[in-house]
């Protein structure tokens, strides 16, 4: 018997959706390989595949655009982990907020929380106008809902929950329900807790979002956008523009992804174990103003983080505004030896940074302190290393910014 012609049986596509999630992010979308057996997915580079006719493809694939194995894998064990029918993988989370936003036709209204990632705040204000997409921003949107619908043109409400950067939270079930009554579609940006944390689809969201840049990938080296649905008619019409637009990402980056994805649960869980401890830390630093961090009971929305959140997790990520001002903010970064001065998050690697002059830097100052992002505010994302050595840094970082310039004379016009 030639190699090729051994019988290897390989299981099911995907395990059955009542499996927990460890066991669906290891299994779901990764087959054992027909012919060699590999556990772990081959990756498939070819840009087209053979036909054996005119209009008939050897398989179901046909050119790298429209899909690819590697990215149907991928696309399959996102739809498992947020308990979708379908996902569709983008080539950055800006690509997959363009390409929803590219689905509603001109003359359409948009809803969204005004403390937005920067980059969709940009997409909101100076892209989606062109295509005749409106935007309204508001800061409580859960209170303003009823409001700010307009009836026979609002299409879609977009929610961050935390959002990005003061960690508030939306009841994203109470918006859903004011939302479905009059046949609007509501998106959830669920990149700050993954789906490990929370499953926006199963409080009656009809899309879910990530930056799968983020914690699914989890390695600071893929750029990749995720959205995933139940419905069959946005299946249709997001598969369409994915493939008609081409922001598609590449079988290696899908590969990456869909391996960084198997240990999400680990990550996530110890990345919230930190985010808590540093969180502990700075609210009891009398260097800090205030602290931004839904796993606090002090946190204005805790109880809606008990409600939505896998244990009542509050996540890696946090935010706080130090004493001392912007000058402190910008030191406590160039200060910290574990937690390095840069964008993005979610990575196993701790990161800092100042929204007000970094990732929200092209939102004006006035629609940012509307929002509560202030100029003296500091965003953490807290990786997997020891929390303890997470806290020590930034307990230190403190001490060198706020109390060493009050012995040096500085006040930093802090007073």
């Amino acid at each position: 018997m030639t190699f090729s012609d051994q019988a290897i049986e390989t299981p099911p596509r995907a395990p059955s959706p009542v499996h927990r999630f460890g066991t669906l992010a290891v299994h779901a979308g990764s087959p054992h390989d027909p012919v060699t057996g590999a556990v772990i997915e081959p990756i498939s580079l070819s840009t087209t595949f053979a036909q054996s006719s005119v209009g008939n493809p050897v398989g179901v694939y046909e050119y790298v655009r429209s899909s690819n194995p590697n990215r149907t894998n991928f696309e399959t064990a996102v739809a498992a982990l947020e308990h979708a029918r379908y996902a569709l993988a983008f080539s950055s989370g800006s690509a997959t907020t363009a390409t929803i936003l590219q689905s509603l036709a001109s003359g359409s209204h948009v809803v969204s929380v005004s403390d937005v990632y920067g980059g969709t705040h940009r997409y909101f204000t100076k892209v989606a106008s062109a295509h005749g997409v409106s935007v309204t921003f508001s800061p409580s949107i859960a209170l303003e809902i009823e409001d700010l619908i307009r009836p026979d043109e609002t299409k879609l409400i977009w929610i961050e929950s935390p959002s990005n950067p003061t960690l508030s939270l939306v009841d994203i079930r109470a918006v859903a329900d004011v939302a479905h009554r009059h046949g609007i579609q509501v998106v959830v940006d669920n990149t700050f807790l993954s789906p490990y944390i929370q499953n926006p689809l199963d409080h009656g969201a009809d899309i879910v979002v990530h930056s799968v840049t983020k914690y699914i990938n989890g390695h600071s080296d893929v750029l990749m956008g995720a959205a995933a649905f139940n419905s069959a008619s946005l299946y249709e019409r997001l598969s369409f523009l994915q493939n008609a637009i081409g922001a598609v990402p590449s079988a290696f980056d899908c590969w990456l992804a869909h391996r960084g994805m198997k240990t999400l649960h680990l990550r996530a869980r110890e990345a919230s174990r930190n985010g808590t401890m540093v969180a502990r830390a700075l609210q009891s630093s009398p260097h800090v103003l205030a602290v931004n961090y839904p796993g606090l009971p002090s946190h204005a929305q805790h109880a809606i983080a008990l409600k939505q959140h896998r244990n009542g997790m509050g996540g890696g990520m946090l935010s706080f505004r130090i004493k001392g001002g912007k000058p402190a903010a910008e030191r406590f970064c160039q200060e910290t030896k574990i937690f390095t001065l840069a964008e993005s998050l979610g990575g196993v690697e701790s990161l800092v940074e100042v929204p007000g002059s970094m990732t929200h830097a092209g939102i004006p100052q006035d629609q940012r302190e509307a929002a509560g992002v202030f100029d003296d505010m500091v965003r953490i994302s807290c990786g997997v290393e020891d929390g303890e050595d997470l806290v020590q840094d930034v307990v230190r970082a403190l001490e060198r910014v706020v109390v060493g310039s009050k012995l040096n004379g500085q006040t930093n016009g802090y007073a």
